[in-house]
């Protein structure tokens, strides 16, 4: 049977406060061999039910701006990232991405290369019976200690959806490169970032990345009858939370001739910016960064090699060679990477 229809999944951010999530619609298009993002309409939506515009005034538009193969309807289908914009073309104030867009131009130079490590929790059941996936209900595990990279029934719980999200990644051309179980039980990550060269590894592209990547974790569990949350303390006591680190370099920080000189004055640059990037690195970020498991004290501002108490990790590697890049370990799990790229940037390259 030939192919009739493209299913197109038009993706966008909503305007909900304090932390902004996913919407998606789908979109029938008649089928062409090869597309490109000309080939995906523009499209509106009702943003008076997504917090973006009031009833008298609903119409919001989607510009296209990405688009990558659907792994779950299969090829020749699309997920197609888009922008919001006003009906009078301007950027939409929810559009984060714009911002960035508009700032890469600036930053060309530099050469940024920004990465992420998206930690998340699997959960089931819901409302107040909404707990952590293979958690006695109500109940808790053994003590942290079994669980990170751990293997088997009892230490990993997931493992089902996670090897499933990994190669949806990869079909969709996604810049993935590693998947593992993280120190809480039922908390996993995946790092989206620079593989080889000749891949963009830029902030606006791997930003774009982890989004979709984040569509798609929500739709595989949602197969599952699993929720995802990005909750950066989702169990309070003595649980490890759940970040985004960021690992950044320019070009002059992964050159062997200026990489140390630059490193140090990143790490400045952004020990003096510490209390204005605290607000655009995730809500609740000061139930996570409390100085305990694996986390600098949100009041305070460290680095260190190989410190993962610290602000700012050095990397062994990058500490012996004295070039390569650094990780930034405040960010929360529920952060938007449009923001944390464009406050690095503001800092580190401006």
């Amino acid at each position: 049977m030939v192919k009739q229809l493209d299913y197109a999944e038009y993706i966008w951010l909503d305007g909900a406060s304090p932390t902004q999530e996913l919407r998606s619609k789908t979109r029938m298009l008649f089928h062409q061999d090869n597309r490109d993002l000309s080939s995906f309409p523009e499209w509106s939506f009702d943003g008076s039910s997504t917090w973006q515009a009031l009833g008298r005034n609903s119409d919001c538009i989607l510009i296209p701006v990405f688009f990558a193969p659907d792994p779950i309807r299969g090829a020749g289908n699309y997920i197609v990232l888009c922008e919001v914009f006003n009906h009078d073309e301007t950027p939409h104030s929810t559009n984060r991405r714009a911002e960035l867009r508009e700032l890469m131009d600036k930053v060309a130079k530099h050469e940024p290369y920004i990465g992420f490590e998206q930690e998340y929790t699997l959960l089931k059941g819901s409302g107040a019976e909404r707990w952590p996936l293979g958690w006695p209900q109500g109940g808790y595990p053994p003590p942290q200690g079994a669980f990170y990279c751990g293997i088997g029934a009892g230490k990993v719980y997931g493992r089902v959806v996670v090897e499933e999200h990994a190669k949806c990644c990869e079909f969709a051309g996604l810049n993935i490169y590693g998947i593992n179980a993280e120190v809480m039980p039922a908390q996993w990550e995946f790092q989206i970032g620079y593989r080889k060269d000749g891949e963009s590894a830029d902030p606006l592209t791997m930003s774009d990345h982890v989004w979709i990547a984040r569509y798609l974790i929500n739709r595989i569990a949602e197969k599952y009858g699993i929720s995802v949350s990005f909750e950066n303390k989702p169990i309070k006591g003595d649980w490890n939370g759940a970040g985004m680190h960021a690992n950044f370099s320019t070009k002059k920080m992964r050159d062997p001739k200026s990489g140390k000189a630059a490193i140090a004055d990143a790490i400045k640059k952004l020990e003096e910016k510490h209390e204005e990037h605290i607000p655009q690195y995730g809500h609740g970020l000061k139930g996570r960064l409390t100085g305990l498991h694996e986390t600098c004290h949100i009041s305070e501002f460290k680095s260190g090699v190989s410190n993962r108490g610290a602000s700012i990790r050095i990397p062994i590697s990058t500490d012996k060679k004295g070039y390569g890049y650094i990780e930034d370990r405040r960010p929360g799990a529920n952060a938007d990477p449009y923001l944390v790229s464009k406050a690095m940037l503001n800092t580190i390259c401006l």
